[in-house]
């Protein structure tokens, strides 16, 4: 038995229980339909097999390789044998890349799990990240030490950028923030004091107050909404693009590259920030305590030289220090760590911020209890 169907890019033909499709000339924006029902009749007539063959065949474009997909799931729903072994190289790839993808998977039906199982999940998840977290320290720390030894990767041009960004285009919003803060410490201070008739210790309050932690802790929340998030987002955009790769790819080391110059840039600036924090909180104790509260200039300013001692000022200063570490640390590595998608850009950068505060706090703490214990 015997069937020829001639059309003009298609010549489908049964013989010997057997579908041959022979693909013509040029195969560019080509209907296909009609072709496939033509071969789901012939096998619905006895057809065991499929063929398809090139014949003259000069160039094709997808709707080609639409239709040999067609025909494969048809042979596949019908349980026959195609051959296309004789079809171009690159077509047969594609075919079976497209065969291979399952394009429905199975979902999983959740179980719940009981409440130790809970418990070892959670512990698993947290020894991994705490892993992961330490090998990351490794790395920081032996870049630093490359940096020493003049081996990092670390291009000039990336830090000094870095420390423009941190730096000089920091200034405003930690100077207007700092006068605020020392404004609303100084107001809230006197209230209380003047019941005391000792608005003049406002001036003492305020500076001490600003120098020792005050002014540290508000450039590190300022910085890690600032600066921390904007290293995790970059940073994470990057993994996203498969920059990271390629820098993998090209044997540079992610952390020299990426990580040193942008935290070496924050903890120069933290300090700096700091001193500036702690200089615009003043005046902005002063702006309280000369202005509304009536305390002569001269004593105010006099009380507040006496308060501001070099200890409680490099106190403030090592937290600033501490702080760059910490907010540098934690942007960078919730970016090397993000996701492939867009929103796992999000999720880094939200991430990045709540750490640097959450261990802000912390390492405050330890520090003052450190200080306490040495009578700092």
């Amino acid at each position: 038995m015997s069937i020829n169907q001639q059309i003009k890019n298609v010549q489908i033909g049964f013989k010997n229980n057997r579908v041959q499709i022979a693909v013509c000339g040029a195969f560019v924006n080509v209907n296909c339909e009609q072709h496939l029902q033509a071969v789901q009749e012939l096998l619905s007539g006895g057809g065991r097999a499929i063929s398809i063959v090139p014949e003259k065949l000069q160039r094709w474009d997808s709707s080609l390789l639409s239709f040999v997909y067609e025909v494969s799931l048809l042979a596949q729903s019908q349980h026959v044998e195609l051959d296309i072994s004789q079809l171009p190289d690159n077509l047969k790839e594609l075919i079976n890349l497209a065969n291979a993808v399952d394009r429905k998977p199975t979902q999983q039906g959740s179980s719940r799990l009981g409440f130790l199982e809970k418990i070892c999940k959670k512990t698993i998840g947290f020894l991994k990240s705490t892993g992961s977290v330490l090998g990351f320290l490794k790395e920081v720390i032996c870049s630093i030490g490359r940096f020493i030894s003049f081996r990092s990767v670390m291009r000039r041009i990336d830090f000094y950028a870095a420390l423009e960004d941190c730096g000089p285009k920091a200034l405003a919003i930690v100077s207007l923030i700092s006068f605020l803060v020392g404004l609303i410490l100084a107001f809230v201070g006197a209230v209380q004091l003047q019941t005391f008739g000792a608005q003049i210790y406002v001036a003492s309050l305020v500076t001490i107050g600003m120098c020792r932690i005050m002014g540290a802790i508000m450039v590190g929340i300022i910085m890690a909404g600032r600066t921390g998030s904007s290293y995790a987002a970059t940073i994470g955009t990057m993994q996203v693009n498969e920059e990271l790769d390629a820098l993998q790819t090209m044997g540079l080391s992610k952390t020299d590259f990426l990580v040193l110059p942008r935290m070496l840039a924050l903890i120069l600036a933290m300090p700096i920030l700091t001193m500036l924090s702690d200089v615009m909180g003043m005046i902005g104790g002063a702006f309280v305590g000369i202005m509304l509260i009536g305390v002569p200039y001269q004593e105010y300013w006099k009380y507040a030289f006496e308060a501001f001692t070099l200890k409680n000022f490099l106190v403030g200063i090592f937290h600033g220090f501490c702080f760059g570490f910490i907010i540098s640390l934690c942007g960078c590595y919730s970016g090397l760590t993000c996701g492939r998608n867009a929103d796992s850009v999000g999720l880094a950068t939200t991430k990045s911020v709540v750490c640097a505060i959450v261990w802000m706090i912390v390492m405050t703490g330890i520090i003052t209890v450190i200080c306490q214990e040495l009578g700092l």
